[in-house]
């Protein structure tokens, strides 16, 4: 019985040891799970609120427009005799550029210059002669009426010579010439163009909201993607009169000085108005911002290093500039938000902070083909 006792005791001793190992197995493979889902540091990018004293602005997009500019043509034809100009030459006004062959033009005014001094040759004689009443007052005044019939077909024949005669109407700066000696032209046929560059204009439109925030004289500022590190500036110089009843804008004009002649028309530019006074703003990048059906949210480091955590704060944005916007509640200015990787956070978030690619916060920004 004794034996029988002790092996029962074994047994059952064994038994609870074994369901206590395999408790204490299990705790620890539960703890190594929990452990596994505990909230591991996030890798995000982040920015400095910073204060900013912003101008409230009109933007536009307009289109350069030469001071002066003409495709020059004639409008006569003819067989090109000579060129008297080179491509992307400099010229005055007045310049002679082209002439078309007008020797039967040239002969015809020589005949009518002859037929006009023999009328006026007889109209002297015939004054002359009236004065002792040789002649009578009916010849005078045919011979008047010829002289000047005489005179009207010169003065056409001559005009139509000039026709002949291309000549640079303002000066400027001349394109690239379409047309080579000998080559026939047809009336109206674009021989070159021509483009006083300085000053040079910028037209845009506006809605019709802001005509009484612009007025003569303003200052704006272009932007043109050529030269995206460099501003333009001018000042408007003229309003048109009248609302386009179809979109309710008003064309505007500015007018900038371009001595160097970088800018031509044609070019798409960015225009900048700046109205009222200047304000001050706290900016962050527009990456920073979290919307959702409650409102605008952006994450906040607070702490440092291994330690930094993130919260979630509610904002009150204002108006946007290129990549920044204004907030006008929320945060302050020197606390650090996060703008990229917010996905993966929530409110006490540990994080760690990699500046190393960060998204563009350019209050300009300009489109860059790659």
């Amino acid at each position: 019985m004794k034996k029988r006792m002790a092996f029962m005791l074994l047994a059952v001793g064994l038994v609870f040891g074994g369901l206590y190992g395999f408790q204490q197995f299990k705790s620890a493979m539960i703890a190594r799970a929990m452990a596994a889902f505990a909230n591991p540091r996030k890798t995000v990018a982040t920015a400095e609120a910073r204060l900013e004293k912003w101008n409230d602005s009109l933007t536009a997009l307009g289109s350069l427009r030469a001071k002066d500019g003409a495709e020059l043509a004639l409008d006569a034809s003819g067989i090109v005799e000579s060129i008297s100009f080179n491509s992307g030459e400099r010229v005055a006004a007045g310049t002679i550029l082209l002439k078309l062959q007008s020797r039967d033009e040239q002969a015809r005014v020589t005949a009518l210059e002859a037929t006009a001094r023999l009328n006026e040759i007889n109209y002297q004689r015939d004054v002359e002669q009236l004065k002792i009443k040789a002649v009578s007052q009916a010849t005078v005044d045919t011979d008047a009426a010829n002289l000047k019939n005489a005179r009207a077909q010169l003065d056409a024949q001559r005009v139509a010579l000039d026709k002949k005669t291309l000549k640079a109407p303002f000066a400027g700066r001349l394109g690239i010439r379409s047309v080579d000696i000998g080559q026939y032209l047809a009336a109206g046929t674009n021989i070159v163009t021509l483009q006083s560059l300085d000053p040079i204009h910028v037209d845009f439109f506006l809605p019709q909201q802001s005509l009484s925030q612009i007025k003569l004289g303003q200052a704006v500022v272009l932007r043109i993607d050529t030269w995206p590190d460099e501003v333009f500036p001018g000042e408007i110089t003229a309003i048109n009169p009248k609302v386009e009843t179809a979109t309710r804008n008003v064309l505007i004009r500015a007018t900038l000085n371009n001595p160097s002649e970088r800018l031509t028309p044609g070019m798409f530019a960015r225009v900048e108005i700046a109205v009222g006074s200047p304000a001050e703003f706290v900016t962050v990048p527009l990456t920073a911002l979290t919307s959702n059906p409650y409102g605008d949210t952006v994450y906040v480091v607070q702490g440092s290093g291994e330690a930094a955590t993130v919260k979630q704060l509610f904002v009150k944005t204002g108006r946007t500039r290129g990549d920044l916007v204004a907030l006008l509640e929320g945060v302050e200015p020197g606390q650090t938000v996060v703008t990229a990787g917010q996905l993966k956070l929530r409110n006490g978030s540990p994080v760690k902070i990699d500046n190393s690619i960060v998204p563009t916060s350019d209050p300009a920004p300009t489109p860059v083909e790659k």
